[in-house]
C-alpha cells in the first residue's frame, strides 16, 4: 500500500505489487537530510522504489524528525503492546502524519515468538498456534502493512537453517495468513492510516480497537480475547455506538476459524482473535419518488412535509456543473427538517450520467437542521447528485421507547408496536440482513420482557430497519445537479509553453519537431509536467507579418503560426517545415517518454488562404466590396487573419468542423488544449464543444486563453473550461494578490473555475518583469508556482528575457515572427531554481490545492506571507515570498500556531525546502531576511 500522494496504484486481486522495497536500518541514526539526498536521488532513477524506515528503539522525536526524509513507511512498536495501555494509540497517531505504519508479529533480529512463549512456560502446541493466529491478525489489522519472517507460519523457535525443515514445524498458519491477507486487502479502514482508537478497558477482558476510513464510509473492529482460558461475550450494539450512523457488521475473521452469525452478543474463544467489517447503508437502494398531486407542484403536496433547501454546492439552480478532479470527494450540505419531532434520514443519491440507477451514501446530522454527506468520485465523469430524505418511522418509535425506558415508565405497548413494524418489514428484507433479522426475532419470541427490549431497541437491529426502511414519505430535492470530474492533471500541473521552431541551433532557419523533442529532457528536469505548443499548422502566405510584426514579410520570414492554413492544409494539418505529421507522432513518443503530456493551441481563426475560406466562403465575413474581413481589435489590426462567423447559415456545418478538428487532434494523443480567445466566440459554441468532446473523451482538458472582463471569463468557466487563463500575470502588489487568491481560493468561483497562473506569454511581458531584473522572474516564478496548483511559464522565462518593444508589452524581436536560435544555458539563467521549485510543488500535497490557501501576517508589506496544508495537517507548508525586486527586508512573520495544532512553547522544526536548512523554532513570531539577489522567497515545511 504505496504512499497516494505519489500516485502509487493498489495491485488488483491476484496481482502482486512490484515496487522495490528498501528497509533502512537505524533510520533513526542517519540525519535526515542525508537520507532526503538518497532517497532523491533513487526515486530520480526509479520513482517505484519505496523506503521503509526502521527506527525500533528511538524516541518518539528522534522518529518524527524523519519526517523531512519523506519515507514511504515506518516500522511501529505494535508487537510490543500490551493490549491495554494507550501508547499504541498514541503513537499510532503521531506516526500517521509522517507515514504509514507497517506492523509485525516478529522480527528476524529478536527472538521467536515461540521462544518467548516458551519462556513464559507456554508449550502446549494449540495454545502457541493461538498466541501465533493472534499475534498475525493483530499486526496485520492494526496498520497500514504487516511484515512476517520466514518461518513464522510454522512456529518455529529459532531462525530456519538448512537442518530446518517444514516436518519440524509445530503447525502450518500459512492458510490463515493467505485469508488474512486477502481480508486486509478487501478491508479499506485497514488499507489506510485513518482514524483509530481504543474501544476497551483494562478491566475487560476483551482488547477492542475501531479503525475507519477518513471519510467514514468503512470501518473495522479488532477484537482480541486476552484470556486464555475463557471465552469472552463482546456486545455487537458496544462496537456500532462507535460509529456515527447506522452501519452493516459483517465477520470476516480469516479461514472461519471462530466465526459466527453476528447477533446482539459476539463470542470470542480464548486468545481469540475476531476481524468485523463494517459498511455504510447499501448504497444502491434508493425507494421511488413518492407520488404527487398531479395538479399542484411537489413542493405544494400534502405529502411533502420534508423541507429540503440552501443546498451546496449549487451553481445558478443547477444550470451549470461544478468541478471536481478524480479521486477527491464531493462534500454536499443542506437545510433538512420537518414538523414535529420525527427522527429523518437523508442520503446523497449520485450517478455518472450513463448509469440509470442512483447509488447513495448517508447524510449525517450536523447542527442546526444542516445535514451533511459526502461520495468518492471515482471516475473520470459527469455525475449528476441530489437529496433524498425522508422520516425514520422505525427510530423515531425507538428514540421515543428509550425515553421512556431511561425514565423508568413501562414501554410493554411500545414493544408491541415496535415488534408489528420489525414483523412488517421481515417481508421486504432480502440478504444476510433478512437471515440476521430471523435469529434477532428468534431471540425475541423465546425472551422474557427485557429481552424482547434489548432486541427491539438494540443498535443491530435498528441498522437492518434502517437499511430496509419503506421511506413512505421520502422527498427528493427538486433539482438534479451535476459535477464534472476531471482528472489530477486539470487540478495540478506545470505548463513549459514553446514554439517549437525556435528549438533548432542554426540561425536563420527554423527547427524542428525533433529538435524540439530534444529540448524534452531539459525541460521534464525542470519538473514541468505539460509542453505546451502554439499552433503548429501551415501558416498562411497572405499579409503575411514580418518581424516585429511588420505589415511586409521578407522572402526568408516565416509569419505568424495564428494565420492559420494555407494551400498546405488547415487546421488537421501540421506545418512541413517542423516535420509533418510523422514529425509530430515522434514528438508526442518523446514527451511521454520524458513524462511530459502535450497540449497544442486550439484557435477558431484563418489566414486568407486557409482551405476553408475557398471550400466554405459561407463561413466567413466579407465587406461589401467582395474583399474578406480580417480580424481587428482597434488600434490592433491582423491582416494575416480572418475571423470564422459562428453563426452563419450553416452553422452547424462550422460547428461539427470545429468539433473534428479537436477530435483529430485527440486521436493523434493530444488531451490538453489551449484555446486561443474564447471570449471572442459564443458561449453556446464552447458549452457544446466542450461537451460533447468529454462524452467521448472525459479526459480531455480545455484551458481558456481569456485575459477578459471577470464576468465573461466566469462565464467561460461554467460553460465548461478545465482551466482559465487569470489576472495574476499584472498583480504585484501585496493588497492586489491577497484580495485576488481569495477571491479565487474562497469566492463562488472555487467551485467552478480553476486559475492557471502564467508568468508571461509570446503576447504578455508584463512591466513588473521588463524592469526588475533576474530577481522579478525569481518572485515572479515564486508566487505563480506556490499560489496556484496549476502554472505556466514561455519560454524565455528561464532566460530571464525581458527585451520589450518599448512602451508596451510586446517582446521585441518576437519569436511570434521570426526563427530564434537560444543558448538555453546562458549565464544568469534560473533553470536550477524552477526544478527545485517543481520539486517541492510535488513533493508537498498542500501545494496541490488552491482552496486550502491562507494568507498570514508578514510585518512588512513587500513581504508576501501565506501557508497552505493537508486536512490531517500531515504536510504544512508556509511561504514568505519578497515582492520588491530591489531591496532587502528584514520583517517578523507570524505563525497560526492555534491551527497547526502547536502550542505556544512548543518546540517544531522549520525546514527551508529551497537550501535544506533546518531550524528548531519555538512561538508564532519568527524574523526571516529576504534579499532579491539572494532569497527572494523562502519555504518552510513545519513539522512537529
Amino acid at each position: 500500500n504505496a504512499r497516494t500522494d505519489r500516485g502509487a496504484v493498489q495491485p488488483r486481486a491476484g496481482e502482486l505489487e512490484q515496487q522495490p522495497v528498501a528497509r533502512c536500518d537505524a533510520a533513526h541514526r542517519v540525519p535526515a537530510r542525508v537520507w532526503r539526498a538518497i532517497t532523491d536521488a533513487v526515486r530520480a532513477g526509479d520513482p517505484g522504489v519505496l523506503f521503509c524506515a526502521d527506527a525500533r528503539g528511538a524516541t518518539v522525536p528522534e522518529v518524527l524528525r524523519l519526517a523531512r526524509a519523506r519515507f514511504d513507511y515506518v516500522l511501529n512498536s505494535a508487537k510490543y503492546w500490551d493490549f491495554t495501555s494507550s501508547w499504541l494509540l498514541d503513537q499510532y497517531e503521531q506516526f500517521r502524519g509522517l507515514a504509514p505504519s507497517i506492523a509485525f508479529p516478529e522480527f528476524h533480529d529478536t527472538p521467536r515468538l515461540a521462544a518467548d512463549l516458551a519462556r513464559a512456560g507456554i508449550t502446549d502446541p494449540d495454545v502457541v498456534r493461538a498466541h501465533y493466529r493472534r499475534a498475525y491478525g493483530f499486526a496485520a489489522s492494526v496498520s497500514t502493512a504487516v511484515l512476517m519472517p520466514m518461518g513464522y507460519e510454522y512456529g518455529w523457535a529459532r531462525p530456519p537453517d538448512d537442518a530446518t525443515t517444514r516436518e519440524s514445524a509445530r503447525f502450518d498458519l500459512s492458510p490463515f495468513i493467505g485469508a488474512m491477507n486477502a481480508a486486509k486487502r478487501d478491508t479499506p479502514a485497514l488499507n489506510q492510516e485513518g482514524p483509530q482508537r481504543l474501544l476497551s478497558t483494562d478491566e475487560e477482558e476483551a482488547t477492542v480497537l475501531v479503525r475507519s476510513t477518513a471519510d467514514g464510509a468503512d470501518w473495522a473492529y479488532i477484537v482480541l480475547n486476552r484470556d486464555a482460558d475463557a471465552s469472552t461475550i463482546v456486545s455487537t450494539d458496544w462496537l456500532l455506538g462507535a460509529a456515527p450512523g447506522p452501519i452493516r457488521l459483517e465477520d470476516v475473521t480469516p479461514d472461519g476459524e471462530g466465526r459466527d452469525a453476528i447477533g446482539l452478543a459476539l463470542a470470542v474463544a480464548p486468545l481469540g482473535f475476531r476481524l468485523l467489517r463494517g459498511h455504510a447503508s447499501d448504497p444502491t437502494h434508493v425507494a421511488p419518488a413518492p407520488v404527487q398531486r398531479a395538479s399542484l407542484p411537489p413542493e405544494w403536496s400534502p405529502a411533502s412535509r420534508i423541507v429540503i433547501e440552501e443546498v451546496q454546492p449549487e451553481l445558478d439552480s443547477g444550470r451549470h456543473p461544478v468541478k471536481r478532479t478524480l479521486g477527491s470527494r464531493l462534500e454536499m450540505s443542506a437545510d433538512i427538517f420537518r414538523d414535529g419531532h420525527d427522527v429523518i434520514a437523508a442520503a446523497l443519491l449520485y450517478r455518472t450520467a450513463d448509469e440509470a440507477a442512483w447509488r447513495e451514501a448517508p447524510m449525517r446530522f450536523f447542527d442546526n437542521d444542516r445535514w451533511v454527506g459526502s461520495v468518492l468520485l471515482d471516475q473520470n465523469a459527469r455525475y449528476r447528485f441530489t437529496i433524498e430524505a425522508w422520516t425514520d418511522v422505525f427510530a423515531s418509535w425507538r428514540a421515543d421507547a428509550i425515553k421512556k425506558r431511561d425514565a423508568g415508565q413501562g414501554i410493554a405497548l411500545e414493544l408491541t408496536e415496535g415488534h408489528a413494524m420489525v414483523t412488517a418489514a421481515s417481508l421486504r428484507v432480502r440478504g444476510e440482513d433478512a437471515a440476521l433479522l430471523r435469529r434477532l426475532l428468534a431471540q425475541h419470541d423465546a425472551g422474557d420482557e427485557t429481552a424482547r427490549g434489548a432486541v427491539l431497541l438494540s443498535r443491530l437491529l435498528a441498522g437492518i430497519m434502517a437499511r430496509w426502511d419503506e421511506r413512505g414519505d421520502a422527498t427528493r430535492y427538486r433539482r438534479e445537479l451535476d459535477v464534472v470530474v476531471d482528472r489530477p492533471r486539470a487540478r495540478f500541473g506545470a505548463w513549459y509553453e514553446m514554439f517549437p521552431r525556435s528549438q533548432g541551433t542554426v540561425p536563420g532557419r527554423g527547427g524542428s519537431f525533433d529538435d524540439a523533442a530534444a529540448r524534452l529532457p531539459e525541460i521534464a528536469a525542470m519538473g514541468f509536467d505539460v509542453v505546451y505548443l502554439p499552433p503548429i499548422h501551415p501558416i498562411g502566405r497572405v499579409n503575411r507579418k514580418g518581424r516585429n510584426n511588420s505589415l511586409e514579410a521578407g522572402p526568408d520570414d516565416p509569419g505568424s503560426p495564428y494565420a492559420i492554413g494555407a494551400r498546405e492544409g488547415g487546421h488537421d494539418a501540421v506545418h512541413p517545415e517542423l516535420g509533418g505529421i510523422a514529425g509530430f507522432r515522434r514528438f508526442v513518443a518523446a514527451s511521454r517518454l520524458a513524462g511530459l503530456e502535450v497540449a497544442l493551441d486550439f484557435a477558431i481563426q484563418a489566414a486568407p488562404d486557409h482551405p476553408w475560406v475557398r471550400e466554405h466562403p459561407e463561413w466567413f465575413t466579407f465587406r461589401p466590396d467582395g474583399t474578406i474581413k480580417h480580424a481587428e481589435n482597434p488600434p490592433k489590426k491582423y491582416q494575416d487573419i480572418v475571423n470564422l462567423e459562428i453563426y452563419n447559415r450553416d452553422r452547424a456545418g462550422l460547428w461539427d468542423a470545429l468539433r473534428e478538428v479537436v477530435l483529430f487532434w485527440i486521436g493523434e494523443g493530444v488531451h490538453i488544449f489551449r484555446v486561443d480567445n474564447p471570449h471572442t466566440k459564443p458561449i453556446p459554441l464552447w458549452e457544446w464543444l466542450i461537451r460533447t468532446v468529454q462524452d467521448r473523451h472525459p479526459d480531455t482538458i480545455f484551458l481558456a486563453e481569456a485575459f477578459t472582463r471577470p464576468k465573461m471569463m466566469r462565464a467561460l468557466a461554467k460553460a465548461g473550461f478545465t482551466q482559465s487563463y487569470s489576472y495574476f500575470t499584472w498583480r504585484n502588489l501585496k493588497v492586489e494578490l491577497t484580495e485576488y487568491l481569495i477571491e479565487l481560493a474562497q469566492g463562488p468561483s472555487r467551485d467552478y473555475l480553476r486559475p492557471n497562473f502564467f508568468t508571461n506569454t509570446p503576447d504578455i511581458l508584463p512591466p513588473f518583469l521588463q524592469t526588475g531584473g533576474r530577481a522579478a522572474f525569481r518572485i515572479r516564478l515564486a508566487l505563480a508556482a506556490l499560489l496556484a496548483p496549476n502554472y505556466g511559464i514561455y519560454s524565455g522565462f528561464e532566460l530571464c528575457e525581458a527585451t520589450a518593444i518599448p512602451g508596451t508589452e510586446d517582446y521585441l524581436h518576437s519569436e511570434k515572427y521570426e526563427y530564434k536560435v537560444w543558448d538555453w544555458d546562458r549565464p544568469g539563467n534560473i533553470k536550477d531554481e524552477i526544478a527545485r521549485i517543481n520539486r517541492i510543488r510535488r513533493d508537498n500535497p498542500a501545494l496541490h490545492h488552491l482552496v486550502n490557501l491562507t494568507f498570514l501576517r508578514a510585518d512588512d508589506d513587500d513581504v508576501l506571507f501565506f501557508g497552505k496544508m493537508t486536512a490531517d495537517r500531515s504536510n504544512v507548508i508556509l511561504a514568505a515570498i519578497l515582492l520588491d525586486p530591489f531591496a532587502a527586508r528584514e520583517t517578523l512573520i507570524h505563525l497560526p500556531l492555534v491551527e497547526l495544532g502547536i502550542a505556544e512553547n512548543e518546540p517544531f522544526v522549520s525546514v527551508e525546502l529551497l537550501t535544506g536548512t533546518e531550524q528548531n523554532w519555538r512561538g508564532g513570531a519568527q524574523a526571516i531576511r529576504l534579499d532579491p539577489a539572494l532569497n527572494p522567497a523562502m519555504i518552510f515545511r513545519i513539522e512537529r
